[in-house]
């Protein structure tokens, strides 16, 4: 697959032990709730169940973070959390990210990605439907801090 123009600077990779500083930094810089604490990250780093990606300009230079959970003998995958450094928003690293986790899913031989947004994020949900997912259901208080979220899939071909 050829990144796209938007894409084309943004390296997609598997998240390393070395990255859970930059990871927990920008759990805390990105969400008020609902945050992942570094012993997450780390078990997340060495589950199969899960997979962290880390997007960047360079090797040193982190844009941001992609984790994505997989269910034993289930064929859907569940993309848990996104989120890029503030400067790095609009600049295709939300992209990047996406199109990485429906690549590992699709080998996976996971036939659909699902996810979940709140009501109150507009540019994570016009990401999204810009690639293709769709609105599947409405989550009533769903976030730790009481706001409402959508439910959000696609099928992967």
């Amino acid at each position: 697959m050829r990144p796209s123009p938007a894409t084309a600077s943004v390296r997609v990779r598997r998240a390393e032990t070395s990255d859970l500083d930059d990871l927990v930094t920008l759990e805390d810089r990105t969400f008020d709730s609902d945050r992942m604490t570094r012993d997450q990250y780390r078990r997340h780093l060495d589950s199969d169940s899960a997979l962290v990606l880390v997007a960047s300009a360079n090797h040193r230079r982190f844009l941001g973070t992609a984790v994505v959970f997989f269910r034993k003998g289930s064929s859907v995958a569940r993309l848990y959390s996104l989120a890029s450094q503030p400067e790095s928003r609009g600049k295709g690293v939300g992209t990047a990210l996406v199109e990485a986790t429906e690549a590992a899913a699709r080998q996976r031989r996971c036939r659909t990605l699902r996810l979940e947004v709140r009501t109150d994020n507009i540019s994570a949900m016009k990401l999204y439907e810009r690639l293709g997912y769709q609105r599947i259901a409405s989550l009533s208080r769903y976030y730790q801090d009481g706001t409402d979220g959508w439910r959000y899939e696609k099928a992967l071909d």
